[in-house]
């Protein structure tokens, strides 16, 4: 489980930073749920969370395809993102149960969307834009 803490990044690089660090504290089933605005540098953290887990493959956001699987790292990284969803029932329809009780990491972009599906071990991060390069993210 990660360490909470509340950390001020100011640029792209120092969240990809943190995201290396976080990823050394993470272990096989780990589930995180991120949250923040749109353009708030969510997917910079997974990025970050990526390579410090090892894995070389390209980090995109999968708002489009919802779920993306990387491996060859640490730990399989299941990157999942809930925008174009809206209810329980539709992270259900596409499997979400299997990657929060999978062998790797689950980082879950819009995760507020499903708070009763979330198991009770998830560490959630909240990113807030405070400018332009500026983030504030809060761990718990």
């Amino acid at each position: 489980m990660i360490t909470s803490q509340q950390v001020e990044t100011h640029s792209v690089g120092e969240t990809l930073e943190f995201g290396g660090r976080l990823a050394r504290e993470l272990q096989p089933g780990d589930v995180i749920a991120l949250s923040g605005e749109l353009g708030a540098g969510k997917t910079a953290l997974v990025k970050g969370i990526a390579h410090g887990l090892g894995i070389t493959a390209d980090v995109t956001s999968p708002t489009f395809t919802l779920i993306h699987e990387y491996g060859g790292g640490r730990l399989p990284l299941f990157h999942v993102d809930l925008y174009r969803l809206d209810s329980t029932p539709q992270a259900l329809a596409i499997g979400i149960e299997d990657y929060l009780n999978g062998p790797g990491v689950t980082v879950i972009e819009w995760a507020e969307r499903i708070p009763s599906l979330l198991p009770p071990h998830t560490t959630r991060i909240r990113i807030e834009s405070l400018g332009e390069n500026t983030r504030r993210i809060e761990v718990t």
